[in-house]
């Protein structure tokens, strides 16, 4: 069960932010209101929200994801790939101390996006995109076994990060789509498959008694609760146009 998860505003600057694309610049009002909904999603899920302000400096730090990698024991600073996003973690870390005595960090030239880390359970799964390198993915393999977890590297071959295509939802029970359908990685996990047409919905995520779910996306959602999750359904098309999904817009923990 997640108790605490934390978000960020968008700032006006966001409609500047890193994207690779083709989907129009994003609409600013519309995303604050997308936003808006999420939170209220999160709180109806039954966690304490931390809300942290806009900053216009950093325009892609709405998706607090890529900052950290959290459990109950331990958080883990990461260094995200893109050097206009590196400054971010400086302002996440007062924040997770809050929370965490035992915090980690990736060191240069590793570089990690939390996009990139999938937690099974005791397993974690880093993959290594144009964002997560070799280096990074080790680091962050080698903390979490220090720490009594598992650790294993997943190189990606499709996706932008590792989440894009792949969500846990407990009882050994994955959402897969694209490479991750057939991966050997996951061979041993249930699987709910998301067709190519509706690949951006495998980005999901599972708080407590919900799965969030992007809408317009009724084959996943009978999916789903024809597997007996509860679901929400949100609009999160401004957050697309930046490759933003729904694990992307927060820490949870």
């Amino acid at each position: 069960m997640y108790k605490h998860v934390i978000v960020k505003t968008p700032g006006r600057s966001y409609v500047n932010g890193l994207t690779t694309s083709d989907l129009g610049t994003p609409d600013y009002d519309i995303a604050l209101e997308q936003h808006a909904a999420y939170v209220e999603a999160l709180e109806k899920c039954g966690v304490e929200v931390t809300h942290l302000p806009a900053n216009e400096e950093f325009p892609d730090s709405t998706f607090v994801e890529d900052t950290a990698v959290i459990t109950p024991e331990f958080a883990v600073i990461t260094n995200p790939g893109d050097a206009t996003r590196n400054k971010e973690i400086v302002e996440m870390e007062p924040v997770l101390k809050e929370f965490h005595e035992t915090i980690h960090h990736i060191h240069a030239p590793g570089t990690l996006d939390g996009g990139d880390v999938l937690q099974v359970n005791d397993h974690f799964y880093i993959g290594i995109s144009e964002r997560t390198n070799e280096e990074g993915a080790q680091q962050l393999k080698r903390i979490v076994e220090s720490e009594g977890y598992k650790g294993t590297i997943v190189p990606l071959k499709e996706f932008f990060h590792l989440k894009t295509g792949i969500a846990y939802l407990g009882d050994d029970l994955i959402v897969a789509a694209g490479e991750f359908i057939e991966h050997p990685d996951f061979a041993q996990y249930k699987k709910i498959i998301v067709s190519a047409e509706d690949e951006y919905s495998a980005n999901c995520i599972l708080v407590n008694d919900y799965v969030i779910i992007p809408s317009g996306y009724d084959q996943t959602k009978s999916k789903l609760n024809e597997a007996g999750y509860k679901t929400i359904e949100l609009e999160m098309s401004e957050f697309r146009k930046q490759d933003g999904g729904l694990s992307c817009l927060s820490l949870r923990f």
